[in-house]
């Protein structure tokens, strides 16, 4: 279906508030397939904040497929964004799909986007922009996987082109810091030292806060990447903004493993408390 037909054009538009102590679900707009389950309090140590589930009615992203997501997070409020399942991009024949992010975290909130992992298919062409405006009093922790392809299957950087920005920008409207990732395999090899090499899966996890030492922050994601024996590096934010890390591994498990790692140790040394789990052990991202 082209552009604009019923289903293509997904939008979300959300609104968080502090109320009474508890961070509730104030402005709620949403059209197909985009939509969000009843936000949830699953988090024992962390009554008050929210898990908002992000779903589509959809099976995966298509061609023609255009997304919108606003999220603004008032100040004072906490709220945790995830995804249902892995995002599947499709074969895009003729066409290209698109998702805009925007999340707002006002003075004092403490926002987690954590979306599941993107699997881009043989063929897909797609571009994400996640754009944050943080207060300068605020946390927002962000992560981002990628897988190269279904890896179950031998498909590894068959998409057509996959490009992700992310831009972070103060209150004021001026940009911390920017992270484009462009992966066109026609291009040049994406699988050289300086891109993916030969792993098959990449993830980031940043923590853009004045809440610790920038430097402390990078120490401690540094120092939980250690024990995983996966090929990963930590570092500060520009303007001492916080800290990231990013990880290459060659099967799921142990880089969900690490990336785990990586947010249980931001949120203990930011909120005191752990990463939530499932009875499984799995941990829980919406």
């Amino acid at each position: 279906m082209p552009v604009g037909s019923p289903g293509k054009v997904g939008v979300l538009e959300l609104g968080f508030a502090s109320v009474q102590g508890r961070t509730e679900l104030t402005g709620h707009f949403q059209k197909a397939p985009l939509h969000i389950a009843r936000p949830l309090y699953p988090d024992a140590a962390r009554p008050d904040m929210p898990h908002v589930m992000v779903l589509s009615s959809g099976g995966g992203v298509l061609q023609g497929d255009r997304y919108r997501i606003t999220a603004d997070c008032g100040p004072g409020t906490a709220v945790h964004f995830g995804t249902q399942t892995a995002t599947r991009l499709y074969r895009m024949e003729h066409d290209f799909a698109t998702q805009l992010v925007e999340l707002a975290a006002g003075p004092g909130a403490y926002v987690e986007y954590l979306p599941q992992t993107t699997i881009p298919f043989g063929g897909t062409r797609y571009h994400q922009h996640l754009r944050v405006t943080a207060s300068a009093t605020s946390t927002v922790v962000l992560g981002d996987r990628l897988m190269a392809g279904r890896l179950a299957r031998g498909e590894r950087h068959a998409y057509t082109a996959y490009c992700a920005d992310l831009e972070v920008h103060d209150g004021d409207g001026r940009l911390l810091f920017a992270d484009p990732v462009r992966l066109v395999p026609a291009d040049g090899t994406v699988t050289g030292p300086t891109v993916m090499g030969g792993f098959g899966l990449m993830a980031s996890l940043y923590a853009v806060t004045a809440a610790a030492p920038a430097t402390e922050l990078a120490d401690l994601l540094h120092g939980a990447l250690a024990g995983t024996g996966l090929r990963g590096g930590a570092s500060v934010l520009p303007g001492g903004r916080g800290a990231w890390a990013r990880v290459f591994g060659v099967h799921s498990p142990e880089v969900e493993a690490a990336f785990f790692g990586l947010w249980d140790a931001v949120r203990r040394r930011l909120l005191g408390v752990p990463a939530p789990r499932l009875h499984d052990g799995s941990w829980v991202d919406g």
